[in-house]
């Protein structure tokens, strides 16, 4: 997907860089396909404020996704390629032979008219899902299920992808966008091709209107607070404040935070490359 700049008549167009969406469908969304998404604010279900800096932001409905694929063995054609304001990647509305449509996470390279297919039959290509059983080595893959049949939580990033390197028994080994190496059931299902949108990276937002725009505030720095405010709040003029840490004094930088028993640790054969 092409980048567009904007004629800089303003000071916020100067530096903007934006994903140009001149190629995707021009329709409403599917209405039977949307749901209210009501704005949080960074609030618990007591009401209480459990994030900082949210707030405000467009109203959005939520797409409802298909993100486990699981209408196996009935074609679909792709209807239109959308803009989804809830994730950064593109979404493809795709009708099926029996009549149902269903959204789904869209592939680098998937066009409309093109036909998807879920199951063992499906064609190695963009926007058809299968076991990870019945997958070639080597194959690059997206939307990947932790637990058979829950649905795809990984690898649904604009313009990610993993690999399919190895086949062990009931795990398949998969090289993840991070790095990392880790095995994965063989039931679990997967689809074919990289996200769309890979672009998404080289955005620049331009101003903090688009921010606030996205539903963020304004984020204050810790050590511009007082010290009953922040651990890193106080001192004479502008004191740095020490190490690094959040407002309930844990550390901000190689503070590693993963469980030590976590069950799925002795899945993962190598960790994520350190940046």
């Amino acid at each position: 997907m092409p980048l567009k700049r904007l004629k800089p008549i303003t000071p916020g167009l100067r530096g903007t860089v934006l994903v140009d969406y001149s190629h995707l469908s021009k329709v409403a969304p599917e209405r039977s396909l949307l749901k209210p998404l009501k704005q949080k604010a960074g609030r618990n279900n007591q009401g209480r404020r459990t994030m900082r800096y949210r707030g405000g932001g467009h109203k959005r409905y939520y797409r409802i996704i298909d993100f486990k694929r699981d209408k196996v063995g009935i074609p679909g054609v792709v209807k239109t390629l959308e803009y989804d304001p809830n994730r950064t990647a593109f979404i493809a509305l795709v009708a099926y032979k029996d009549g149902e449509k269903r959204y789904i996470i869209a592939p680098q390279g998937l066009e409309v008219g093109q036909t998807v297919l879920s199951g063992p039959e499906a064609p190695v290509q963009p926007g058809n899902t299968r076991k990870l059983k019945e997958m070639p080595v080597g194959v690059t893959i997206h939307n990947v299920e932790l637990n058979p049949g829950a649905g795809g939580v990984m690898v649904r990033g604009a313009g990610t992808s993993a690999q399919l390197v190895a086949k062990e028994g009931r795990y398949v080994v998969i090289k993840m966008p991070s790095g990392e190496v880790r095995r994965v059931l063989a039931e679990c299902r997967a689809t074919f091709g990289s996200v769309s949108n890979p672009d998404n990276r080289l955005v620049k937002i331009g101003k903090a209107g688009r921010n606030r725009w996205k539903g963020r505030r304004p984020r204050t720095r810790g050590v511009a607070m007082n010290p009953v405010d922040h651990p890193m709040g106080g001192g004479e003029g502008k004191a740095s404040g020490g190490h690094p840490r959040s407002r309930t004094g844990l550390y901000a930088k190689g503070k590693k935070t993963r469980k030590k028993n976590k069950p799925s640790s002795k899945l993962i054969i190598e960790r994520r490359k350190k940046r």
